[in-house]
């Protein structure tokens, strides 16, 4: 004989919410099994005669809710082996109830039947409690596993379980992430029984009613201002940028024409994080997402991809080349992960074959630079290296002397070929002490902006202007500026 659990919901309050049917349930069971018997109709019902078995003291004994729901399930599934059981739950059973979803995928498994009695759920309740609409969009999210990242500022939100302090306090924090301190919510307690209590309270104060139970939920009613911070906010505007009614510039941009952009852009962020400036990181790093941005509608408008597509992508991308974190595999150190990641990223685009060339790991569009040290990293996997730094910088001299040859010759072409072996033996060098070629060269940029601004400065207030100064006096302001650390 397969055993059977019918689960009812007790409803948001008192008994007169209960439906018929479940009504009829309650009172004609030998025995109920209920989550918690701390809810009004559980009272009414004992004083009718109903016999049952609370999981109260089970909350007491785990410090998660994981725990305690693994525990109640458990037992349900024991009693219920070669007999037929009811089990009753606050609100209704498909509502906010791990319990129910746990017996929901393993009371099958178990031979138990699994059957849904019913109930009245504390939603309508609360909707109607707050005088709130929710077809202009709502969400319902757990109090005692609240994230800031699930939160939609513009839309009705109902926070279930917050049903002492402690749980009140983690919700407030976890809001105060996007709402302001003093924004008004709403905590309702027994929501459409004649014991319901509705008291709105400033954010800041929401841990500090004394009156939360386990049929308080909280109520946070949508901003009535869009809020920045939120990423469909900004896909919202892009796309009006791009839409019939947008910005001329905007609609007429391509994936081509935005190339250069970007690339502005991302060097402006370098500058950024060398200056360890915060605020100029922010605007750059938000310049850098515009563009993507741009060319994820771009892609969207032309019904090839969207920035769906690009998030999907580079999250499967992350969590495919992270086992160690995503996965069982396990590592020592940063060379264990960066060996991994290398040997997957070969796995994804094929083991190198007599049919592959270095061509396609040369990073096209990159900078020369950039271009040249890649090129020289993915040759030395391959043996293809010099062994020393000494070695390449042998090379560097003869390189010089070449050059030098080809100054006095004169020709033009033989030169720009000579100087460019130049650089590429110097960014091996650089390669093989760990020094970024770009990064490099991008210090001795600033410093030389420094020391000519320094320069500029002096001749602004002497008066005069460059023509008026030798090379030998220019020269000296320059000394100047570097015996200043310029």
């Amino acid at each position: 004989m397969n055993g059977q659990i019918i689960i009812v919901g007790l409803g948001a309050g008192d008994i007169d919410q209960l439906p018929l049917g479940v009504y009829r349930t309650l009172s004609s069971a030998a025995h109920v099994f209920l989550r918690t018997k701390e809810h009004p109709v559980v009272q009414e019902l004992e004083r009718e005669g109903m016999k049952y078995t609370s999981f109260d003291d089970i909350y007491e004994q785990n410090d998660q809710f994981e725990q305690v729901y693994e525990q109640i399930k458990n037992l349900l599934i024991a009693e219920a082996q070669n007999e037929e059981i009811v089990y009753a739950v606050p609100g209704h059973p498909l509502v906010a109830e791990k319990t129910v979803q746990l017996l929901l995928e393993e009371g099958p498994s178990n031979n138990i039947t699994i059957k849904i009695g019913g109930g009245q759920s504390f939603i309508d309740a609360l909707f109607t409690s707050v005088k709130a609409d929710p077809i202009e969009g709502f969400q319902l999210l757990d109090g005692t596993d609240l994230h800031k990242n699930d939160l939609r500022s513009t839309q009705h939100l109902i926070i279930g379980q917050v049903y002492d302090a402690y749980v009140a306090s983690d919700v407030k924090l976890t809001l105060m992430e996007k709402y302001p301190d003093n924004y008004e919510v709403v905590i309702v307690t027994a929501a459409g029984s004649n014991e319901e209590n509705i008291k709105k309270v400033p954010l800041y104060e929401l841990d500090r009613q004394v009156e939360l139970n386990n049929l308080t939920s909280l109520y946070v009613p949508p901003m009535d201002k869009e809020q920045l911070k939120e990423f469909t906010v900004l896909r919202d505007i892009i796309a009006q940028l791009r839409g019939p009614n947008g910005c001329p510039w905007d609609k007429k941009q391509t994936h081509q024409s935005l190339k250069k952009y970007l690339i502005e852009e991302s060097y402006e962020l370098l500058e950024a994080i060398d200056e360890d400036d915060i605020d100029h990181m922010i605007e750059e790093l938000g310049d850098v997402l515009l563009q993507v941005m741009l060319h994820s509608q771009i892609g969207e408008d032309e019904g090839m991809f969207s920035i769906d597509d690009v998030i999907e992508n580079i999250s499967e991308k992350m969590i495919r080349r992270h086992p160690h974190v995503f996965g069982d595999v396990q590592v020592s150190n940063e060379d264990d992960v960066v060996k991994n990641w290398n040997q997957i990223k070969s796995k994804e685009h094929g083991e190198v074959d007599q049919h592959d060339s270095i061509t396609n790991h040369a990073g096209k569009g990159l900078p020369a630079i950039m271009r040249a040290y890649n090129l020289q990293k993915y040759a030395g996997k391959y043996g293809f290296d010099w062994k020393q730094a000494e070695e390449t910088w042998k090379k560097v001299k003869e390189e010089i002397k070449e050059f030098e040859i080809e100054m006095k010759n004169g020709n033009k072409g033989d030169m720009l070929s000579e100087f460019g072996d130049l650089l590429f033996a110097l960014i091996n060098t650089a390669r093989h002490l760990s020094i970024h070629p770009e990064e490099a060269l991008e210090r001795a940029n600033q410093k030389f902006m420094r020391r000519f601004s320094y320069i500029e400065d002096q001749v602004v207030k002497s008066g005069g202007s460059f023509q008026d100064f030798t090379l030998e006096e220019l020269d000296q302001f320059w000394n100047k500026a570097k015996i200043k650390g310029l």
